[in-house]
């Protein structure tokens, strides 16, 4: 099923593949369970086989730190929050992807049955026109997350009733083995934490695609 926001996003792409040379980087940012992944993938495959520009979707989520780490840390029940992210490395991977290399740039995902990150998993080929990256903290203003921004060609912002995303928070909290109530809790702690602070940047976007 296409998401309800994929049209609005090709239209907000489909100029620019006419107006700019080389590479786009697209942007696409949102509050946790927006259905940023869902749509990101779905307009890189849009952009492919409807617009004939050849698309990859890179999430920011492969640059989650291992769990080992953030219990070293002591972020093991912040897992998500903007300080839980190797941010420098996702903004130096942008700054590779923008740049054009000649060679096939290898991007990390994140394999939620096993909650952590696999590297070198995504293949970015140097034929590829457009990147769609997806993730919560791509317009924050703070280092390092503030180079991400700049890198960007268009910034789009996905919009969710609290609701729906509250469903989908806990449901994701399930599937990984919490309890109901411990997903309950993570949903209305941490995540609605993180999602009042992605909130906070959404004038930062370049256009609002509404879900509901």
């Amino acid at each position: 099923m296409r998401p309800q926001a994929l049209p609005a996003a090709l239209d907000a792409v489909r100029p620019l593949l006419e107006e700019r040379p080389g590479r786009l980087i697209v942007g696409l940012t949102g509050p946790p369970a927006a259905g940023k992944s869902t749509l990101a993938t779905a307009l890189a495959a849009a952009l492919t086989n409807e617009a004939g520009a050849l698309a990859v979707a890179v999430p920011m989520d492969g640059f989650h730190l291992a769990n080992a780490e953030l219990a070293r840390l002591g972020f093991e029940g912040r897992k998500g929050a903007p300080e839980t992210f190797d941010a420098s490395g996702y903004v130096n991977l942008l700054r590779r992807l923008r740049a054009g290399e000649p060679s096939t740039v290898y991007a990390p995902t994140f394999n939620r049955a096993v909650n952590e990150s696999i590297g070198s998993a995504i293949p970015v080929a140097p034929h590829v026109r457009v990147v769609v990256t997806e993730g919560n903290y791509l317009l924050l203003d703070t280092p390092p997350w503030d180079g991400v921004r700049p890198l960007l060609d268009l910034a789009l912002y996905l919009d969710a009733p609290h609701t729906t995303r509250h469903s989908a928070l806990v449901r994701r909290q399930l599937a990984r083995g919490l309890s109901r109530s411990d997903a309950q809790a993570w949903a209305g702690g941490s995540d609605a934490a993180n999602a009042r602070l992605i909130e906070s940047t959404r004038d930062r976007a370049d256009r609002i695609l509404a879900r509901t």
